[in-house]
């Protein structure tokens, strides 16, 4: 009789049960793990932008190293910290944020300085690389956006039921949003 129950039971839950919700979390988690992929690369644009700015507002600005120096330093600490999509949590997410506001605060110091060269913002390079960081920093919230709103479909897939059962069973957890910082409700200004 226990057997029979089971069996009429494992016939009506079948439909719950189907391998279609757990394809259906596993191409949402991988279009999470794919927008993710999308920011870092953003990021690693404006990373790789860097070097060539410092450079040429050195040429024009070579008593300003501490400056510099502190462009470098935060460009270093952000390409460091790396966030493994298939294991990302809320902690790792913050501190690799944290890493990346820490380079556009030195940014944001670094054309501060850039405002004492007339010269230097004439300067028909610095005035390239100035628009190409300009159109990355656009991109990156972008970006940003786009893996929010992939997290925010992956993270209701698996939270209704009866997915959010298969879910638990297959361990598929809540992905962490990428969120403004605390206190960071405006960027700061630079005029050129």
């Amino acid at each position: 009789m226990k057997l029979i129950r089971f069996f009429l039971l494992a016939v009506v839950f079948m439909p719950f049960l189907s391998s279609c919700s757990y394809n259906t979390i596993i191409e949402k988690q991988e279009s999470v793990n794919a927008q993710w992929a999308q920011v870092e690369n953003v990021y690693q644009r404006r990373a790789d932008l860097i070097p060539n700015l410092v450079n040429t507002v050195k040429g024009y600005a070579a008593h300003e190293q501490e400056t510099l120096e502190g462009v470098i330093e935060a460009r270093s600490k952000a390409t460091s910290v790396n966030v493994n999509p298939g294991e990302m949590s809320a902690s790792g997410l913050q501190q690799f944020q944290k890493a990346q506001e820490g380079l556009s605060s030195a940014l944001s110091r670094l054309m501060v300085v850039v405002e004492r060269y007339p010269d230097l913002k004439a300067n028909e390079n610095f005035r390239d690389l100035q628009a190409q960081l300009e159109g990355t920093e656009n991109r990156i919230s972008v970006e940003r956006m786009k893996f929010n709103e992939a997290t925010r479909d992956y993270n209701t897939y698996i939270a209704k039921f009866p997915r959010n059962i298969i879910a638990s069973v297959f361990s598929f957890e809540k992905k962490p949003y990428f969120e403004a910082a605390a206190g960071a409700a405006e960027a700061p200004k630079v005029e050129f």
